[in-house]
């Protein structure tokens, strides 16, 4: 059966690859609209290719996950999953999202019948089976991003991009956060996840790697003296749904109650000038591992966004290697200084908030508070138990 099916594609290809376009065809931009789960949270876009004389209606669209990819977790997590390009009769391709109930809108390209062929054939020379898997990229070459190379580099004049009236200009970071929900697992991952990088500025060029942007831009973009968009038109509207989330499971709930645990105790570790070993080893370790995870991402893995990433400066790798210490009942002079070392790093972290460098997970900021609070009692209880000098 599998190899049936290879055959089947292979001869489809073979025939999209000789279709000659009519002087009726046309050749439209797919914009879909956002969906329930964070990997369609932004939407997608796509190609569509409509051809009545010849009974042609297909859609190409980039960005599909190659799931027979070898090590595909392992290569998903280094950035180096190579993704594809898709192909879809568009009443299957409608059919998908309408029953999603996500919104599908379609701008026709006002192109001349040698740039229609031109695009069709770029196109059909992508889904071939050795041209199908591209390196694929968040930011810079996504399912968005695919569609303004591929109409810029099949059109015979140039494309110029107007800014639409409902520009505003915003860090990566804010193009990506706007479109979720701030207090949602999802986007706590993001912030964790991703770096510096993506607090600067977007150029306007750059706000088209999300899909609505796409849309936004090229309703107001000209190819020669003429719009580049001949027509739109909406083909399916979403139902408003409301989406209900439950504030008990979401990060700053979760990690409020945890930094109340922690304030608690170290609260009454301070009324019984004690300290709660356990809690120390559970923070320690975790806060350490989460800084080994951030550092892979960073050094280990081709992500450009997960560079410079300054969670380091409160998940701390270090910490792993200090454990030894904590399960001692006293601590040395040495780590009363990783302490305040610890302590100065927090400070930076704001620093680093709020002067714009990155910004962090809000959901973060129970918990950041807490280990502040902690790592300041563990300064003065080594100082009053007069910590054993080395």
């Amino acid at each position: 059966m599998r190899y049936l099916l290879l055959l089947l594609s292979f001869c489809f290809t073979l025939f999209i690859s000789a279709q000659k376009l009519s002087e009726n065809a046309e050749i439209s931009v797919l914009t879909i609209g956002p969906g329930s789960s964070l990997n369609d949270a932004f939407g997608h876009s796509a190609f569509r290719i409509k051809d009545d004389t010849t009974s042609l209606d297909l859609v190409f669209n980039y960005g599909v996950y190659d799931f027979e990819a070898p090590n595909f977790i392992l290569k998903f997590a280094q950035g180096k999953l190579n993704y594809l390009i898709g192909l879809n009769r568009f009443d299957n391709f409608y059919r998908a999202y309408a029953s999603q109930n996500r919104s599908i809108e379609q701008q026709t390209l006002n192109l001349s019948q040698a740039e229609k062929q031109k695009l069709f054939d770029y196109l059909a020379d992508n889904y071939e089976p050795e041209n199908r898997r591209y390196l694929y990229d968040f930011l810079f070459n996504n399912c968005a991003t695919k569609i303004k190379d591929v109409t810029g580099a099949t059109t015979n004049s140039p494309i110029h991009f107007n800014i639409p009236e409902n520009y505003k200009e915003a860090t990566f970071r804010t193009l990506i956060q706007d479109n979720l929900n701030k207090n949602s697992w999802g986007s706590l991952g993001i912030d964790l996840a991703l770096g510096s990088v993506i607090d600067r500025k977007a150029t306007p060029e750059q706000h088209m790697f999300l899909p609505k942007n796409i849309y936004s831009f090229f309703e107001n973009a000209t190819i020669g003296k003429e719009p580049l968009v001949k027509n739109s038109s909406t083909l399916f509207s979403a139902t408003p749904e409301h989406l209900a989330s439950n504030f008990l499971l979401s990060p700053i709930f979760i990690f409020g109650i945890i930094a109340c645990l922690m304030v608690f105790i170290t609260y009454r570790d301070y009324k019984g000038k004690k300290r709660t070993k356990a809690l120390d080893i559970i923070l320690f370790t975790a806060t350490g591992l989460a800084g080994v995870v951030i550092l892979l991402l960073w050094f280990a893995t081709d992500h450009q966004t997960t560079q410079n990433n300054y969670n380091l400066l409160w998940a701390n790798p270090l910490n792993l290697i200090v454990l030894f210490q904590l399960s001692k009942s006293k601590l040395r002079h040495w780590f009363n200084k990783y302490l305040k070392f610890l302590v100065i790093l927090l400070c930076l972290l704001v620093f680093h908030w709020l002067t714009g460098v990155q910004v962090f997970a809000i959901g973060l900021i129970p918990l950041l508070i807490a280990i502040m609070v902690r790592y300041i009692f563990l300064i003065k209880y080594t100082n009053a138990k007069n910590t054993t000098v080395l």
